[in-house]
């Protein structure tokens, strides 16, 4: 059935198969995989009364299980409780670095970095303006990366081409000669200048020209983008820059799902209301009104019966669903338990081992969007406050150091219980005591539990509490 509705997307040849398949995937994601379909799933005749076959009818069910998988794992990679400090030896620098993530809403910008590039990659652009930081996720559909030869993991340059309606371009500020054609928009990303080129009509073949008003020259010396693929495996787009897509996997089991739902819909529908059967004609020539309040004379030897089905049949379809709901989530590591069996408050242990599939997934996700984007970010950052001066807080900073080395601190899957922070205090106290850690590294160890932002200045606090104690204010 994928299959089948992806044939009815019309093909664009002026792109990639790459952009093709992204798109596709992106309509799953959001929802709009069925607009291709041309009738709705409770029109069974057409115009001339023609029977109409379920596959070209849109579910009256939706049931987001990709999304639901998406988010899921996006919530325990940057959720609130979840988002990682950026860590290092310098504590100046630290603090600048958390007034920087604060500020850019990098939190936010991370999140739907992490959705979007769910099906297979994603791409955030930074900026500098008037000295303050800024960060926007870009849709890598219409993006195409060139690589450094002598450092393939070094971005060379990228280029964003898509089609766009002339009256949309004209909406924007531009002189559109006809505005109601088709033109390419493009621009570049190298590591000197962001370079627009003036929109051109899709049938032209000669070369863009380069838009001097709104092109600009940001002078980092690196290009200001971090592409993030996905996760490790096979690309669902066939390309080496996209990584594996995290629903794929399900697509085909939850349109599976949407179909039977909506067929057990319009089997119940049918219940209320079933369809009237008369063996010989009525004796009146009345219209025939359903209902408790209406009798049929029929003639001695007929008779009138109601079509009715029995509910079973929707019994053995929600038992299929619930099937293919735990199979579907099972393939792509998404979260199966079920808030009903759960007795009583279970620690964070427990519900780390009952949800690992979807934590397995989370872990995988924190090397691409944690290790291998937030921190190229914040080494971006380092990078270009040496060419500009940047602002925080409305305060100026100066020049950090771009060969800082920065690590990632990552808060635990689920929240402490009072029984687990009362063990955590116990060994942390055990291992002090003994000397086989230091007090610094016990306080770091559970500064996300207590929401411990600043290490040395809790210390400091601590050794203050501990001599007024010993003089006894």
């Amino acid at each position: 059935m994928f299959e089948t509705i992806c044939d009815l997307i019309l093909r664009d040849q002026d792109y990639p198969p790459r952009a093709r398949a992204l798109d596709i995937l992106k309509r799953v994601l959001d929802g709009t995989f069925y607009d291709v379909l041309p009738n709705q799933f409770h029109e069974e005749r057409g115009a001339g009364g023609e029977y109409i076959p379920l596959r070209d009818r849109r579910p009256s069910v939706r049931y987001a299980l990709s999304r639901i998988v998406v988010e899921d794992s996006v919530s325990l990679l940057f959720s609130e409780g979840h988002f990682p400090t950026i860590d290092c030896a310098d504590r100046a620098l630290r603090a600048t670095l958390a007034d920087i993530v604060k500020e850019a809403r990098l939190n936010q910008v991370m999140t739907e970095a992490a959705i979007r590039g769910s099906i297979g990659s994603v791409a955030i652009l930074m900026r500098v303006l008037r000295g303050r930081v800024f960060f926007s996720v870009l849709d890598t559909t219409w993006l195409t990366p060139v690589w450094d030869r002598e450092a393939p993991d070094t971005l060379a340059s990228i280029t964003e081409t898509y089609k766009v309606s002339g009256t949309f371009l004209a909406a924007g500020g531009y002189d559109i000669a006809d505005p109601t054609g088709e033109y390419w928009f493009s621009r570049t990303w190298d590591n000197q200048n962001e370079t627009w080129f003036l929109p051109q009509p899709t049938g032209c073949a000669d070369q863009p020209q380069i838009d001097d008003a709104r092109s600009a020259r940001h002078g980092l010396g690196f290009v200001p983008i971090v592409w993030i693929r996905n996760l490790p495996g096979l690309s669902a787009t066939g390309d080496a820059n996209d990584g594996a897509c995290t629903f794929r996997a399900a697509i085909e089991t939850q349109i599976e799902i949407d179909y039977q739902l909506s067929q057990a819909g319009r089997g119940l529908k049918y219940s209320s209301d079933p369809t009237l059967l008369i063996k010989e004609p009525a004796t009146t020539d009345n219209e025939i009104v359903k209902g408790a309040g209406n009798a049929l004379v029929v003639s001695e030897k007929g008779d009138a019966k109601l079509l009715e089905i029995g509910g079973t049949a929707s019994a053995a379809v929600i038992e299929y669903v619930r099937c293919l709901r735990e199979y579907a989530l099972e393939s792509v590591h998404g979260n199966r338990a079920s808030a009903d069996r759960l007795t009583a408050a279970q620690s964070g242990r427990a519900l780390e081992l009952m949800n690992q599939g979807l934590i397995w997934l989370a872990d995988n996700l924190r090397i691409s969007y944690g290790e291998g984007a937030l921190l190229q970010l914040a080494r971006m950052i380092l990078r270009a406050s040496n060419v500009y001066r940047l602002k925080v807080m409305e305060q100026e900073i100066g020049a950090l150091d771009p060969t800082a080395r920065l690590s990632l601190k990552w808060p635990r899957w689920y929240p402490s219980t009072a029984e687990d922070r009362q063990r955590d205090a116990q060994t942390l106290a055990t291992l002090i005591a003994s000397g086989q850690i230091s007090r610094e590294t016990a306080v770091k160890s559970i500064a996300d539990t207590y929401d411990i932002e600043d290490v040395p200045a809790e210390l400091a606090r601590i050794s203050n509490s501990r001599k007024n104690v010993r003089k006894g204010v």
